[in-house]
């Protein structure tokens, strides 16, 4: 309803209406007077100022008159009286690329769909369904009754829940329906004009009055020819606009139509408008649409399209006004020559531009074709008053009748119009879906209407002349379509018109009337004469010496017959309903073919002699003569006579065709040419006709095409079979293939490829044999049904290989509504194998169905006979059978084809084999090949089964079939078939083919033994033990093999053992390989107590086994070890940053944030992480390599999108991963630790000792740092430094060296190879991770190699744990071996970094834990990761050891206390972190000793003590628990940074996954040096700790935190994983529904995208979210991505069911759904539509690819392997 904000005026508006003698005239003249002070006031719309005015100043008024009162008031009543009655059709109107559903078990036709909201609440949800993207005009069929056989309402249409039914008694009261029917035809009327206005035409005087300036528009049109760069080419040129405001005007013309671009005077109206024509006429020689509109049109047009949603809305309100609009619509103009309104906006649709014609498109959909009853009125209606179509569309009827026939009058209109809609839309650029014409689906689908409209409209003849008329042009001299030249556009747009053809066939009729027979064959007729003009359409002619020059236009044929395959269908199914429609329908096809003049023969008959038979007939070579592959009538004749055959007909057939002019010799002669032609193709004759021929035979056997073109040949040829004799019948084949002479041996030749040309024709002309006698999987030719038929089908698919359902569906041909039958059959034939984490499911054969298998099954292609071949030699071999692939038993033929099977007794085919098999036998190798043989002995087996089989059904007296006695008999001068046959086993040379030979004599004798009553076992006992006693031969040998080779291996494993045992000593000397033994040579103590020493911390710390094995380059392949002189060994890496572990998403880290990236956050927000491939190189080799990608790779097309060569990136040599840098392979320094020196110093160097030495030594550092900085300040600016400054130089230095009496070492010296790699991967991370320029020199350097290491390791035991695998030992060796790497890099990067900003790092990250003296604004310990600080305090401690002119590290035993007493601070530190962290937690797990407990409770109470605020009621043993919960991923990540850092291995229990995680605890304790109860380090150092804990709580952060103005990250912290997604698609596609763009009001198609990160639903590829990033332009995903993932996305395209993998702006690739469909396969672009349901198994690989930092690999090599050619542009997804 409008806003009631100017309730007077309406009411008083609407009186003075109501009053005025001319009603309409006075709304119209208050309408256009206030329409130009709206709309169109400036030069840009203000949608929300224009749309409140209308809706106060002329829509409210309006619903005032049409109710007479206030429209909330007149809508109450007229809801109360049940005037409003909701309709129980839905009728959504379905957007473009919006889900549709239908249900394969209950609709009638596939065109039956339901919107998602429907389907949801319908039966259908149950069923088998499909969903598919809408093409969008349609709408949802939810309550239509005739659409669907059950469940046609869904629960909130149902017509129980109706209030009223929508009949005939939903009357209006008289004054309102008065009102409405005035205001409905002022308004239509006014909407009308509008519309159909044309540049030139005059303002009216009307709307002159309402203008108050004399201001135009520059209105541009959108249109198909040109492109997005085209028009903002011709807006930059004509408005002296920029790019992006050129861009907006391009954006708004394609998606509304039109868009004025200019406002201002006429004159400067039409220069702009010259300049836009201009400027794109001389690109595309088409000018763009510009028309120039007075800003009174403008306005108009805008408010008639407003008021065409409004109507909507009206209408909607009540059946009653419905009717009364479709009364105002439909009803005839006061000029009788003048049409209807909505015939005039129907034949001005094409003029039309998009925005106008959705709306009028709507309001046709919601007004005339809603209604389910008034369908039913009008089939009634028009039964009754029989109206002729011609006086329904001109006389004038009553009114009362009209509103009976409201759709009735709007189909007539329709088909009345009907041609000239069609030229209109031919002649238009849209889109159908967006045409008046695209209406037709939802009149002729209706099967009451299309009945209705084939008895009085005559639809059928009214289409196909529509076609006639459209394709005339094209007809040539003899009325046969000739294509060359055509325009692919409009011919597109023709086909068009046969999907109506096929909409009025969808559904054949029940019951026929005289009626509908007569107008059904008028239409056949009428489809007769367009297939007349097909018949022998485009000939070709064999080309001879040169090759063609100009390959001749073959593709518009194949297209017209393409869309003609299913009507083609669907005509022969109507007649097949009717007997005597049936025949009428052969009779008239029959003319039609008698009437055909199309390739006519040009010599008279000769006689041809073979075997003592004559055949008279005309000669005729196709590969000397034109030849059509097009015979659609002669095809059609063919499928006639099946179904006449099938309802047992075809002896009433007389009657309606004289029996002379039935000559099936004459019928089948076409269809043998083209069965001919294609053998000739196949043996290369046609090779100088190029390609277009080899694409005509190839569709011409193709499952598109072949059930209406080379099935209907066959069964053509098989009717010829049937009627003539046999021997002729033969001779004719032999003529047509032209080895009628090489047969009757008058023919020979020396000539090679003449000889090869024999012999593959002789293969086709065999193979054509077989497939007449043995293809009877025909309705009709035998008994089967169309179950059998698929079934054999897909048998002889799944004899080739195991196969998806998808390539089964592929490999099927589907009917008029897209089945294919298989469901119904492929469980009886076929085992599912379900898929793994990739690939599909499987269906395999039974093994019982391998009978029916015919390797000659004509539906293969060549390749999937070799396929087939193979594979069932190969599965009879692995069961140990012969290789004999025998033919199946085929059913038995029908009686009228009963006939056929003489063919393999006559004298000629007796003849023919004989001469093959006896050239085989002579050895007469350029006469014979083995396929040759193959196909003969098919057919041999062929007439030895069907005589066999004959025998078995009857008495042999009764048995005419006397194939073998005539095999057995030789010719006049040779010998017999027989005699050929046991010679050629023989040959060598037919080895292969020894089975099948052995079983056709096999079955000589069976068959003999049939005839002479005898028994077949006595008789055939010596050939039939044979082939048994070779199987068991062959099975015991292969026995005695296999015992044999058991024998040798038992010798081998006792002489293996025995040399063990005298050798034990050696093998006592080696440790077992993969064991973590240390080398004797480090062992301090004894043996035990060395295997014993599990730890990487501390004075007891074990001795690390050897280091790196030696390695070899992958591009050199030379062998070397890592050695610290020695050349550079690197391993290829990538870096990259990642939100992996992120615990607050879409948080972004900056170094401007002053304590990143020195301090990370425990949210982890952003981390940089290292990861590996595993393959290693000299840094030589890989220098080499690196520049050698650069340039070859900048000349490739869009290399750029694979890798960027600006950064550094590169793919491995070896595996293609993607990688950004290399790692040095650093060797790991021997850690030589005297025990009892570490003991005795243990005793001094305490925790309290130690703290205060580092705390002295900083100070003592502090003159140097402070010296230093003044110094660089000096040289940057000239300051003059105070006095203050030089006098901090002046402290005391006492005790400032003390930390070198624990002993020092010089660092180890690298080679300049390594030493520059270290520079290579510390300037990545540190580009990479902070995402800034490479910078060697900047302090961040060291910090984010310290970083990268800890990420690393932190997102490798998230890895680890989320995958329930072990700490160590679960590793890849890629994974492992890069972390080594990484870990030891980060460890030595110091030594190429600045000591002095190491030691100010090392000061700033100690003054979390310690209190050191000048440093200010230390965080809290609930802002800092520990782990990170960990990493980075023991990486930098070496620094500290550094002295002025002299190189210095710390000995192996000052190394040790420094990692144990950081690793017991730290490890203090993060147990307050963890209590302070959950303080709000509530829930209570027990556990724990009672000692344990009660320390946790006293160390909660002192810490309680020290921080304002935080809870004091809770229980020891909770605390206990929440701390080893809390901690454990600490020393998880902290055990294996150590043991890569000094070697040591852990314990093995480590290694095993039999326990859980928590229970690890107390070991990964004593691999750290800290005590299995934890609580003890507060304990046994209470006196340094305490004051520490009070530092720590007193800091004013905590108060924050715990005031909850600061976020706390609670540990453990939570393990992300992908979100959550619904098991059904279906409900994913509901949410994609409902889902609104949040920039967006509009309803235009979106692209729902879902992240996977985060689960926020995105709108894609859509310019209303397009955001600034860095200055460019880009997409929403990348914009969310850059955020979410720092720059790496994951995301789902919910309406295209894929996923989106993107890496940075430019690149990103596609990846499978994890959804999968009841067959185990993904459905991309739900180009199948069935059902999906989530597969955990996938989506868990995608959860791997994410955690594992895959994503970046994943991508470079789909680009790689898919070879863009045209690049997309990934940013702007």
């Amino acid at each position: 309803m409008a806003d009631g904000e100017g309730s007077v005026n309406g009411l008083q508006l609407c009186t003075r209406w109501w009053e005025a003698s001319d009603r309409g005239a006075a709304i119209l003249h208050y309408i256009l007077e206030q329409v130009p002070h709206i709309y169109c006031l400036e030069a840009e719309p203000q949608p929300v100022e224009e749309e409140q005015q209308v809706q106060e100043h002329i829509l409210y008024p309006l619903e005032c008159f049409l109710f007479g009162e206030d429209p909330s008031d007149g809508l109450q009543k007229l809801e109360h009286k049940n005037y409003g009655s909701s309709s129980q059709q839905c009728g959504r109107v379905f957007k473009e690329g919006e889900t549709v559903y239908s249900c394969r078990d209950c609709a009638i036709d596939p065109t039956c769909v339901l919107c998602m909201d429907c389907f949801q609440n319908s039966v259908h949800k149950g069923h088998r369904y499909k969903m598919h993207a809408s093409s969008g005009g349609g709408f949802c069929d939810c309550g239509d009754l005739e659409a669907w056989k059950t469940g046609p309402c869904c629960s909130q249409h149902d017509l129980g829940t109706s209030v009223a039914m929508e009949t005939d008694d939903c009357v209006l009261e008289a004054e309102l329906q008065e009102r409405a029917q005035t205001l409905f035809q002022v308004l239509l009327c006014y909407i009308t004009d509008l519309m159909v206005w044309e540049e030139g035409d005059e303002l009216s005087e009307e709307m002159k009055q309402g203008m108050n300036e004399n201001t135009y528009y520059c209105v541009l049109y959108n249109d198909e020819h040109h492109s997005y760069d085209q028009v903002i080419y011709a807006l930059q040129r004509a408005i002296s606009c920029d790019h992006n405001e050129a861009h907006t005007h391009t954006a708004l013309i394609d998606k509304e139509g039109r868009r004025a671009v200019k406002r201002g005077t006429l004159r400067t109206c039409q220069q702009v408008k010259d300049l836009i024509r201009s400027n794109s006429e001389h690109i595309t020689q088409q000018a763009l649409r510009v028309e120039i509109l007075h800003s009174a049109v403008m306005a108009h047009q805008t408010f008639a399209l407003r008021l065409g949603a409004w109507l909507q809305q009206i209408i909607g309100y009540s059946v009653g006004f419905r009717q009364v609009f479709c009364q105002v619509a439909l009803e005839p103009g006061a000029d009788s020559d003048k049409p209807c309104l909505i015939s005039r906006l129907m034949l001005h649709d094409a003029r039309l531009y998009k925005g106008a014609r959705k709306v009028i498109h709507e309001l046709i959909f919601c007004s005339l074709l809603m209604e389910t009853e008034y369908k039913k009125q009008f089939a009634m209606k028009f039964t009754e008053v029989c109206f002729s179509y011609s006086e329904i569309c001109h006389s004038k009827i009553d009114h009362t009748l009209i509103e009976n026939i409201d759709l009735a009058l709007f189909v007539c209109i329709l088909l009345q119009h009907y041609k000239q809609l069609q030229e209109d839309f031919i002649s238009d650029d849209h889109e159908r879906n967006i045409s008046v014409t695209a209406l037709s689906v939802q009149i002729f689908t209706v099967p009451t209407l299309a009945r209705q409209l084939i008895e009085e409209g005559s639809v059928i003849k009214v289409i196909i002349d529509t076609v006639m008329e459209m394709l005339r042009e094209h007809l040539d001299n003899n009325q046969r379509f000739h294509f060359q030249g055509y325009n692919s556009d409009k011919f597109f747009r023709v086909q068009v018109i046969f999907h109506d053809l096929r909409y009025i066939l969808i559904s054949k009729p029940t019951t026929w009337t005289e009626q509908l027979r007569g107008k059904f064959l008028e239409g056949f007729s009428a489809f007769l004469g367009l297939l007349n003009c097909m018949q022998g359409m485009e000939e070709v002619k064999r080309q001879f010496g040169q090759h063609i020059e100009v390959e001749p236009e073959w593709e518009a044929g194949f297209s017209i017959q393409i869309q003609l395959r299913h009507i083609l269908s669907m005509f022969q199914d109507w007649c097949s309903s009717d007997e005597r429609v049936l025949l009428l329908a052969f009779q008239e096809c029959h003319r039609a073919l008698l009437r055909c003049t199309n390739q006519p023969f040009h010599s008279e008959p000769t006689d041809s002699y073979m075997c003592k038979h004559i055949l008279h007939k005309r000669p005729y070579k196709v590969s000397q003569e034109p030849v059509s592959i097009h015979l659609p009538i002669t095809r059609l004749l063919a499928g006639l006579y099946v179904l006449l055959c099938r309802a047992d007909a075809v002896k009433y057939l007389s009657d309606f065709v004289d029996p002379e002019h039935l000559d099936f010799s004459a019928f089948a002669e076409h269809p043998l040419r083209c069965v001919v032609l294609a053998a000739e193709v196949s043996a290369e004759m046609w090779r100088r006709n190029g390609l277009s021929l080899v694409s005509q035979v190839y569709y011409y056997q193709d499952v598109k095409c072949r059930d209406e073109m080379f099935d209907k040949d066959i069964i053509m040829l098989q009717i010829a079979a049937s009627k003539m004799d046999p021997n002729h019948f033969l001779m004719l084949i032999l003529l047509r293939f032209e080895l009628f002479e090489v047969f009757n041996g008058n023919c020979s030749s020396k000539d090679q490829d003449l000889l090869k040309q024999w012999n593959r024709l002789t293969e086709e002309m065999l193979n054509l044999l077989i497939v007449i006698v043995g293809e009877r999987y025909v309705p009709g030719i035998s008994n089967v049904t169309k179950q059998d038929v698929t079934m054999r089908e897909v048998i002889h698919l799944l004899c080739i290989e195991p196969m998806a359902h998808s390539s089964l569906v592929k490999g099927l041909p589907e009917n008029e509504s897209h089945e294919t039958g298989l469901e119904s059959v492929i469980a009886k034939v076929a085992t599912f194998k379900k898929p793994g984490v990739s690939g599909h499911g499987l269906y395999e054969l039974k093994k019982e169905c391998l009978k029916e298998f015919n390797p000659f099954f004509y539906h293969y292609t060549k390749s999937q006979h070799s396929k087939a071949e193979d594979a069932q030699k190969k599965r009879r071999a692995q069961d140990g059978s012969d290789k004999a692939l025998r033919p199946p038993v085929p059913p038995p033929f029908a009686p009228a084809f009963s006939s056929i099977v003489r063919l393999l007794c006559c004298d000629v085919f007796i003849h023919v084999l004989r001469r093959v098999l006896q050239r085989a036998v002579e050895e007469r190798c350029t006469l014979w090949s083995e396929a040759m043989i193959q196909r003969a002995l098919h057919l041999v087996g062929q007439a030895l089964i069907e005589e066999k089989t004959q025998l078995e059904a009857s008495n042999v007296d009764e048995v005419s079939f006397d194939f073998s006695h005539k095999a057995r008999i030789g010719s006049d001068h040779g010998k017999s078939l027989f005699h050929f046959l046991s010679q050629m086993k023989k040959l060598p040379s037919l080895d292969a083919q020894k089975d099948m030979i052995n079983w056709l004599l096999q079955m000589f004798e069976i068959v003999k033994c049939l005839r002479e009553k005898s028994s077949p076992s006595a008789v055939c006992a010596v050939d039939q033990t044979k082939p048994e006693e070779s199987f068991q031969d062959r099975k015991r040998k292969a026995e005695a093999a296999k015992l044999h080779r058991q024998k040798i291996m038992a010798q081998m494993s006792a002489m293996q053992k025995n040399f063990i045992e005298t050798h034990k000593m050696l093998y006592d000397n080696v440790p077992e390989s993969g064991s973590q033994g240390e080398p004797a040579a480090f062992m301090d103590c004894s043996a035990m107590e060395f295997e014993e020493r599990h730890v990487a911390v501390g004075p007891q710390q074990g001795v690390c086994p050897a280091d790196w094995e030696a390695l070899t380059c992958i591009l050199c392949q030379e062998e070397q070890e890592v050695q610290a002189q020695a050349p550079a060994m690197v391993l290829t890496a990538c870096v990259q940053r990642s939100t992996v572990l992120t615990q607050y998403r879409g948080k972004t880290l900056s170094t401007k944030e002053g304590s990143y990236p020195l301090f990370m956050p425990p949210d982890l927000a952003v981390g940089t992480h290292t990861g590996s491939c595993g393959h290693v190189m000299h840094a030589t080799c890989w220098q080499k390599y690196f520049e050698a990608v650069q340039n070859t790779t900048r000349n490739r097309l869009h290399a750029e999108l694979i890798i960027d060569l600006e950064n550094g990136e590169y793919m491995c040599p070896l595996c293609k991963s993607l990688c950004n840098t290399v790692v040095p392979l650093i060797p790991l320094e021997p850690s030589k630790l005297n025990y009892e020196s570490a003991k005795l110093v243990g005793e001094v160097l305490t925790l309290p000792r130690w703290i205060q030495i580092v705390v002295a030594r900083i100070k003592g550092l502090r003159p140097a740092q402070r010296a230093e900085v003044i110094y660089r300040m000096l040289l940057d600016s000239n300051a003059d430094v105070g006095k203050e400054e030089t006098g901090f130089l002046e402290d005391d230095q006492t005790d400032f060296r003390s930390i070198h009496s624990f002993g020092v070492r010089p660092p180890p010296k690298y080679s300049s190879s390594i030493t520059e790699m270290l520079v290579v991967c510390a300037t990545t991370v540190h580009r990479v991770g902070l995402q800034t320029a490479p910078n060697e020199l900047c302090p961040h350097v060291p910090v984010m190699t310290w970083n990268t290491c800890a990420y690393t390791i932190q997102a490798i035991e998230n890895m680890l744990q989320e995958e329930g695998k072990a700490l160590f030992g679960s590793l890849q060796n890629r994974q492992l071996s890069g972390l080594k790497a990484v870990v030891q890099f980060s460890a030595v990067q110091r030594l190429k970094s600045s000591q002095t900003v190491t030691q100010k790092h090392f000061t700033d990250m100690l003054a979390v834990l310690v209190p050191v003296p000048d440093t200010e604004g230390t965080l809290s310990v609930l802002e800092v990761d520990f782990f990170h600080l960990l990493v980075g305090l023991v990486l930098s401690i070496p620094a500290l050891y550094q002295e002025e002119n002299v190189d210095l590290q710390p000995s192996a035993i000052s190394t040790a206390y420094n990692h144990l007493h950081l690793v017991q601070l730290l490890t203090m530190a993060h147990i307050v972190q963890v209590l302070l962290s959950s303080h709000d937690t509530s829930e209570v797990i027990g556990g724990g000793d009672e000692e344990e407990s009660k320390a946790a409770e006293a160390l909660y109470s002192t810490v309680s003590q020290h921080t304002e605020g935080l809870r004091t009621s809770v229980s020891g043993s909770m605390m206990a628990d929440r701390v080893r919960r809390g901690v454990l991923p600490f020393l998880r990540c902290a055990a294996l940074f150590f043991n890569c850092l000094t070697g040591v291995p852990p314990p093995e229990a480590l290694s095993s996954t039999a326990d859980s995680p928590d229970s690890h605890l107390p070991l990964l304790c004593s691999y750290l040096a800290l005590p299995c109860n934890l609580f003890q380090l507060f304990q046994e150092h209470r006196d340094t700790v305490t004051p520490l804990i009070q530092r720590w709580c007193g800091n004013e952060a905590i108060l924050k935190a715990l005031k909850g103005e600061i976020n706390i990250v609670r540990y453990p912290r939570k393990r992300n994983r992908l979100i959550d997604l619904p098991e059904d698609y279906s409900v994913l596609l509901n949410q994609a529904s409902h889902f609104k763009c949040p920039k967006s009001s509009d309803d235009e198609r979106k692209h729902p995208t879902l992240c996977l990160f985060c689960g926020t639903m995105l709108c894609s590829q859509s310019p209303c979210c397009h955001v600034q990033l860095d200055g460019e332009e880009v997409g929403a995903c990348t914009a969310h991505a850059a955020s979410c993932g720092a720059g790496v996305g994951m995301f789902l395209r919910v309406r295209e069911c894929e996923i989106v993998l993107m890496a940075s702006r430019t690149r990103g690739s596609t990846y499978p759904a994890p959804y999968l469909d009841d067959y185990g396969e993904t459905d991309p672009q739900l180009g199948r539509g069935n059902p999906l349901h989530l597969c955990p198994e996938r989506y868990k690989k995608l959860q791997q690819l994410w955690q594992q930092h895959c994503i970046l690999e994943e991508i470079a090599r789909s680009l790689e392997v898919l070879n863009v050619m045209f690049a997309f542009e990934w940013q702007m997804l």
